[in-house]
C-alpha cells in the first residue's frame, strides 16, 4: 500500500466500491465507473478523510468522496427521488436501512458514500472516459465533480486515477 493513502485502494475497490455500484445495477458498474469512484475517493480525500480538512477545522465535505450537503441533497430531490429512479432509490435506501437520507451519512458509511458519488457522476450527459484512461478521468472528476471552481488539480490528479486503475 502506497504509504499516500489511508486505506488499501485495492480493499477499497473490491470491497467497498465493486459491490456498492453492483448492488446499484449493472448499468452503474462498468469497470470504468468502478475505476472513476475509486478515483475520486483517492484524489479527494486520499482515502483518508471522512470530514472535509481546512485550516479553519472543518469544510463541508463529507465522506471519502468528499460530496457536499447541497450536492447531496441535490442528487435527491432532483434525481432520486423522480419515481422513474425508484429502483436504484430503493437500494441506497437500502444502505442506510429506515434511516433519512442525510449527508452526515456519508461520514460512516462507505457503501451509501460511493453510491452518491456514482450518481452525482451518472447524472451527467456525457460518456465516461475509457476504463484505462487516468487523464479522461482526472478531467471528468474536474468537470463533473469538482467543478470549475473547485480546487482541484486535473493535471496533478492524474497520479489518483492512475493508481486507482491499477489498484
Amino acid at each position: 500500500m502506497s504509504s499516500m493513502y489511508g486505506l488499501d485502494p485495492g480493499q477499497v475497490k473490491n470491497f467497498i466500491v465493486v459491490p456498492t455500484l453492483t448492488a446499484m445495477g449493472s448499468q452503474f458498474a462498468s469497470i470504468t465507473a468502478i475505476n472513476l469512484m475509486l478515483g475520486i475517493a483517492m484524489a479527494e480525500s486520499q482515502l483518508r478523510y471522512v470530514r472535509q480538512r481546512t485550516n479553519a477545522g472543518y469544510g463541508p465535505a463529507r465522506g471519502l468522496c468528499q460530496m457536499e450537503p447541497d450536492t447531496h441533497n441535490d442528487c435527491w430531490t432532483n434525481w432520486l427521488n423522480n419515481p422513474s429512479q425508484a429502483p436504484v432509490a430503493r437500494v441506497i435506501h437500502g444502505f442506510i436501512g429506515n434511516l433519512t437520507p442525510e449527508a452526515d451519512l456519508m461520514i460512516s458509511n462507505q457503501a451509501y458514500d460511493f453510491a452518491m458519488a456514482r450518481i452525482k457522476c451518472w447524472r451527467d450527459r456525457g460518456p465516461l472516459p475509457a476504463w484505462n484512461d487516468p487523464v479522461g478521468m482526472s478531467a471528468f472528476h474536474k468537470r463533473v465533480y469538482n467543478t470549475a471552481g473547485g480546487a482541484a488539480n486535473a493535471a496533478a490528479n492524474i497520479a489518483h486515477f492512475k493508481a486507482a486503475i491499477a489498484a
